[in-house]
C-alpha cells in the first residue's frame, strides 16, 4: 500500500534522474507515417507546416512521409523556399548573434568569444542538420535533430525545424543537396 512518505519519495526520485533517462514516449501522431499529399508538391521535395508540426518528404506523385517536428516561437519561424545546399553529420553548433543578445543568460558563454559546440549529443542540433539557403545565401535556419525530444510537437525553437535523432538521421540519407524546402 502506499502511503504519503513512499509517494513522495517515489516523486522525488523521479525528478532526480538526468532527463535522458526518463521515460519519453512521442505521441502516435508525430512518428514517421506514409501520408497522401497534394499533387502540387514533387517528389524529392520538403514540405513543412509548423503551426501543425510536421515535415513532409515527397516520395512519389500524392504520398509522402510525415514526421513530427518542433519549430520556431513565434516571429521566429523561416517561412518561404529554400534548398537544402549543406549536410552535416553531427554538426558544430554556435547560437547566432541575435539569440545572444534575445537571451543572455541561455547564451552569455558564447558572448565575445569565438567558441563553437563541438558536435555530439549534447549539442542542439543533434545528429544531424540540414542547412537552408535562398540564392546561395545561408538563411541560418537549419533541419536538424535534437537534445531535446519533448519539443517535438511544440513551437519552442529559435526559428529552426528539429526532429528526433532517429528522424532526422533517416531524412538526412533520403534527401540530396539541392532539396526544395517548402515551409508555409
Amino acid at each position: 500500500m502506499l502511503n504519503r512518505r513512499h509517494f513522495i519519495a517515489t516523486g522525488l526520485a523521479a525528478t532526480a534522474l538526468p532527463a535522458a533517462a526518463q521515460a519519453f514516449e512521442l505521441e502516435e501522431k508525430f512518428k514517421p507515417t506514409t501520408v497522401s499529399i497534394s499533387s502540387q508538391y514533387a517528389p524529392g521535395q520538403l514540405l513543412v507546416l509548423p503551426r501543425a508540426h510536421f515535415l513532409y518528404f515527397v516520395t512519389a506523385p500524392n504520398e509522402a512521409i510525415r514526421y513530427g517536428v518542433g519549430v520556431g516561437k513565434a516571429g521566429l519561424q523561416f517561412t518561404g523556399t529554400a534548398t537544402i545546399d549543406v549536410k552535416k553529420k553531427w554538426p558544430t553548433w554556435r547560437p547566432t548573434d541575435e539569440m545572444i543578445e534575445r537571451d543572455p543568460s541561455a547564451y552569455g558563454r558564447f558572448k565575445g568569444n569565438d567558441y563553437v559546440q563541438p558536435g555530439g549529443p549534447e549539442n542542439p542540433l543533434g545528429a544531424r542538420a540540414l542547412y537552408l539557403f535562398q540564392n546561395g545565401r545561408d538563411t541560418y535556419f537549419r533541419i536538424h535533430g535534437t537534445n531535446a525530444p519533448r519539443s517535438i510537437g511544440r513551437s519552442v525553437s529559435n526559428g529552426c525545424i528539429r526532429m528526433l535523432n532517429e528522424h532526422v538521421q533517416d531524412l538526412y540519407e533520403r534527401v540530396p543537396i539541392g532539396t526544395v524546402v517548402t515551409v508555409l
